[in-house]
C-alpha cells in the first residue's frame, strides 16, 4: 500500500466551513454561559450557527445513507465533507430555511443532496435515505431537550448567566423538533413524501413530482395561518416539550431574545 493510499480521502475530510460554524456555535455558547457581551446577539448567533450545523448534518445523513445503499458517486460530489457549499441547491438547503426561522420562526430543512436513485435497488433503501435527515433533527432535539430537563425554571425578564444559554438551547431545541415533525409530512418535496414515494404507483409519482419544488412554500404558507399555527405550537410542540422540564419556558425566552430586530434598536446594545 502506498503512502497516498493511506492518506485520508479528500472527499470525506471535514470542511473548514463546517468547522467555522462549530467555532461560532462554541464561542456564542461560551459568551452566553459567562454573560459576556450582549445576550440577544449571543442567542441569535448560537441559534443560527446551531441551525446551520444541523442542516449540514441533515444533508450528510442523506448522503451517507445513499452511499451505503449503493450510490458510490456521493463522495465525489463532496457531500461527505459537511460543506454546505457543495450541495446542489444552497438556496433551498440553507438560505430559505434560514430566512424561514428569522422571519417566521418556522423550521424547515430543504433537500439538496442529489442522489443517483438508479444506483439504489430496493424500496426500503430509498425510504431509509429520506428518513435519515429528519432522524438527525429528532436526535438533535432530544439531546438539546435533555440538557434542559434538570435546569430550574427561567426567571422571567431578569435572566442572568447560564439562563441566557438555556434560552438559546430551548429555542434551538424547538426548531429541531419542529423540523423533524414538519419534514416528515407527506408533502412532495419534503422527506416525509420521499419515505412513501417508492411505494406509490408510477402515475402517482409522476403526478406529484410537479409539486415537489413548492413543498416547503406550501407548508410555510399553511403555518402562516393563525389557526393552524396556534394548533401546531400550542398542541403538538407544547405537549412534547413539556415532558422535558422547563424546556417550553426557555424556548419562549429564546424566541424573544432571538428576534431582537423586532425590538427598539437602542435597546440592543444596552445592558
Amino acid at each position: 500500500m502506498s503512502i497516498q493510499d493511506r492518506r485520508p480521502h479528500s472527499d470525506r475530510r471535514i470542511s473548514p466551513v463546517f468547522l467555522a460554524l462549530l467555532a461560532v456555535l462554541g464561542a456564542s455558547a461560551g459568551a452566553l454561559w459567562t454573560g459576556w457581551g450582549n445576550p440577544r446577539i449571543g442567542v441569535f448567533l448560537f441559534v443560527v450557527a446551531g441551525w446551520l450545523v444541523s442542516l449540514c448534518l441533515h444533508e450528510y445523513a442523506h448522503a451517507r445513507a445513499a452511499l451505503h445503499s449503493g450510490d458510490i458517486s456521493i463522495g465525489t460530489k463532496g457531500y461527505l465533507t459537511l460543506n454546505p457549499l457543495k450541495y446542489t441547491h444552497p438556496v433551498y438547503s440553507f438560505i430559505m430555511p434560514l430566512v424561514f426561522i428569522v422571519l417566521g420562526g418556522i423550521a424547515l430543512p430543504g433537500g439538496a443532496v442529489f442522489i443517483e436513485r438508479g444506483r439504489i435497488h430496493g424500496k426500503w433503501k430509498h425510504s431509509l435515505i429520506s428518513a435519515a435527515g429528519p432522524a438527525v433533527n429528532a436526535v438533535c432535539a432530544l439531546v438539546l431537550l435533555g440538557l434542559l430537563s434538570p435546569v430550574p425554571e427561567p426567571a422571567g425578564p431578569s435572566l442572568t448567566g447560564p439562563q441566557y444559554f438555556y434560552s438559546a438551547v430551548g429555542y434551538l431545541a424547538l426548531l429541531q423538533l419542529m423540523a423533524a415533525i414538519l419534514n416528515l409530512l407527506p408533502v412532495p418535496g419534503l422527506d416525509g413524501y420521499g419515505i412513501i414515494e417508492p411505494w406509490l404507483s408510477y402515475n402517482n409519482r409522476r403526478a406529484f413530482a410537479n409539486l415537489a419544488p413548492y413543498g416547503m412554500i406550501i407548508v410555510f404558507m399553511l403555518l402562516w395561518n393563525t389557526t393552524i399555527n396556534n394548533w401546531f405550537f400550542n398542541t403538538v410542540i407544547y405537549n412534547i416539550m413539556r415532558w422535558f422540564g422547563q424546556a417550553w419556558g426557555y424556548s419562549g425566552e429564546g424566541n424573544y431574545l432571538f428576534h431582537f430586530f423586532n425590538l427598539n434598536l437602542g435597546s440592543i446594545f444596552g445592558h
